[in-house]
């Protein structure tokens, strides 16, 4: 199958004459001169008017930003999005120290939140990192992940502040 550039001209059994602005890898986006802009599949059956033989580029920007997304996801310690409850918005942590004579701490809210979540992440990247590991073997990973739920389950008194309960660290579940 020839793949057809950017500019060709196509004659489609349903859409009628159109030109193709854009290839992806798996369509082509062709504007029809009656039906305006469709995707069809590249394997369609169509008339080729005239064929461009251009250079295709068969990945759209959209599917790199996609494939990016999941790689830095996957391997950065950069954190994602994840929203504080509504309740704690603008609110502050106050450490207040037994002795009378010492004076207490206060930390806003905003900031003890960006620190805990910095933390969840960077343990899931050390968590992916011991996975993927050819340097350990399966029960080093065991070992390793048992770890790696304990410390989760730790943690799990900070998921009040978390407005979504997917966000939660989650420890050992019962049974």
């Amino acid at each position: 199958m020839q793949l057809l550039g950017i500019g060709s001209r196509i004659n489609h059994s349903e859409y009628g004459k159109g030109v193709v602005t854009n290839v992806t890898s798996k369509h082509y986006w062709v504007t029809f001169m009656d039906n305006g802009l469709e995707t069809i599949e590249l394997d369609s059956n169509f008339e080729v008017i005239e064929a461009v033989e251009d250079e295709v580029d068969t990945i759209s920007f959209s599917e790199v930003e996609q494939s990016l997304i999941s790689i830095l996801k996957r391997w950065s310690d950069a954190s994602s999005v994840t929203p504080i409850a509504d309740k704690w918005k603008g609110g502050s942590l106050v450490l207040k120290p037994g002795d009378a004579n010492l004076s207490e701490k206060e930390i806003p809210m905003d900031t003890f939140f960006h620190k805990i979540v910095m933390v969840r992440d960077r343990i899931r990247v050390m968590e992916q990192k011991i996975n993927s590991s050819n340097n350990l073997d399966d029960q080093e990973k065991v070992d390793l992940q048992q770890y790696i739920t304990r410390i989760y389950g730790s943690l799990t008194t900070f998921n009040v502040l978390f407005k979504n309960q997917s966000d939660n660290f989650v420890g050992e579940k019962t049974k």
